[in-house]
């Protein structure tokens, strides 16, 4: 599998790279408004582990546009100013929710907020893209703007759902492995009663994190290595199930360990910093399947 290799250098004519400066000069005066919001939304990542990707999202953006530059000339024919209207009028009905929320001093969550007005700079951006540029250009530039969209946090109904899915699933995946490996087991929702030893399958201990971390890579991989649709659905949608077998491989190796070497070592290191070892692990199953799709795909492209 090749490493994607920029496109060369775009010639645009006068009229393509004045509506380019438009959008350009657009997207600076949105960076300036949304200025507070960005530095108020880099120092939440900062300080949070679960959402510390957000700082090199803009960048994996920037490289994207990168590489595929010389596509946005000729830029085409104008964008429907029909989508235009509707990403303007998202982007601003994002604005004005968030406005009010500071507005009323409703007792808001900050991630909560900061994801408003980062979805409102996203879609305002799309709509000024559609407004100033070509079909062709706006082929290129969708995804890479649409990329931007996790620079925002979730907010925490979608965060604590997304948390319990995974809570809940890994504990059920880890009763297979259990069973699998005739290890006496009784099982209540996300509380294990193994021999001599009982665990719960905290919140924290979910995986939300590094199944996030997956499913960004699993977009961006998509995008550099495959050109059907459907197999960069199918690469992100495999993300769910290698996170759930992962956590709940993750789980039973620990429940072992704790039955058979002793029950301190629910504090060991692989409890509390092993993590990233089972990450690492499941990159091995989602490669060979980005592997099968690259090979599979019917379009392959040479530069690629």
């Amino acid at each position: 599998m090749n490493v994607p290799t920029p496109s060369p250098a775009p010639i645009a004519t006068p009229d393509e790279a004045a509506r380019m400066r438009k959008f350009i000069r657009t997207g600076l005066g949105l960076l300036l408004l949304f200025s507070i919001p960005l530095v108020k939304v880099v120092r939440f990542a900062l300080h949070s582990e679960l959402y510390s990707f957000i700082v090199i999202v803009p960048f994996i953006s920037a490289y994207l546009v990168w590489i595929d530059r010389g596509k946005l000339y000729p830029s085409g024919q104008p964008a429907p100013r029909g989508l235009a209207a509707i990403l303007l009028t998202v982007g601003g009905a994002f604005l004005l929710w968030a406005g009010l929320m500071l507005t009323l001093n409703d007792h808001h969550v900050r991630a909560d907020l900061l994801a408003l007005c980062m979805y409102a700079l996203v879609f305002l951006l799309g709509g000024a893209a559609c407004l100033h540029l070509g079909r062709q250009a706006l082929r290129v530039l969708a995804f890479p703007l649409g990329f931007l969209i996790f620079l925002a946090p979730l907010p925490l109904a979608v965060e604590t759902g997304l948390e319990t899915i995974l809570q809940h699933g890994s504990s059920w995946t880890a009763h297979r492995f259990f069973e699998l490996s005739g290890m006496p087991t009784f099982r209540d929702g996300t509380i294990f009663q193994l021999p001599g030893f009982s665990m719960q399958v905290a919140p924290e201990c979910s995986g939300i994190r590094s199944t996030l971390a997956l499913f960004l890579t699993s977009l961006v991989a998509g995008q550099l290595f495959l050109r059907s649709p459907w197999k960069r659905a199918l690469l992100a949608a495999v993300v769910l199930p290698i996170a759930l077998v992962r956590n709940g491989f993750r789980v039973f190796v620990i429940g072992e360990l704790c039955v058979q070497i002793g029950p301190h070592m629910i504090n060991s290191w692989i409890h509390r910093h092993g993590g990233p070892v089972f990450f690492v692990l499941s990159l091995i199953p989602f490669g060979l399947i980005l592997i099968w799709l690259y090979k599979s795909d019917s379009r392959p492209s040479a530069s690629r």
